[in-house]
């Protein structure tokens, strides 16, 4: 793995929407992706179902839409951290009080320090706090 993938530049994939150099970044993130392979908290699926959900009830996607999203997911290499859980309630817990991030965020910085990766994100309170504890950012 080369890299910690937050979902916020996952949903960019579907979205398409934010400013140019974030939909370039996610972009970029993408073509990585596809050679390279990334790594995530065990509840990136659960934020990208979450995500799916929510922008399914609003109708600011179709469930075709959905599925075919899903469907670009599961062609790509993504990996879910299987000690995650494990972290939770220490390291994450303590990343999240010390940066004021929601255990959430938290998880993905956690992730990219123990694994000493680099962290892909567009969430901007996500990258200060990245920066702060010395993680690099993915460029």
């Amino acid at each position: 793995m080369s890299f910690v993938l937050d979902n916020s530049v996952s949903m960019r994939w579907l979205f398409g929407d934010g400013k140019a150099q974030d939909i370039a970044h996610a972009d970029s993130v993408l073509e990585r992706l596809k050679q390279t392979g990334a790594i995530v908290p065990v509840t990136w699926g659960l934020e990208v179902a979450h995500v799916l959900a929510r922008a399914e009830a609003k109708a600011l996607v179709t469930g075709a839409q959905s599925g075919t999203f899903l469907q670009i997911l599961e062609g790509i290499d993504i990996t879910a951290d299987a000690a995650t859980f494990t972290h939770a309630l220490s390291g994450t817990l303590q990343l999240a009080r010390s940066y004021k991030l929601s255990a959430y965020d938290a998880s993905y910085l956690e992730l990219a320090l123990r694994l000493s990766l680099p962290l892909a994100t567009l969430d901007e309170n996500l990258q200060k706090a990245a920066i702060k504890a010395g993680v690099k950012m993915f460029i």
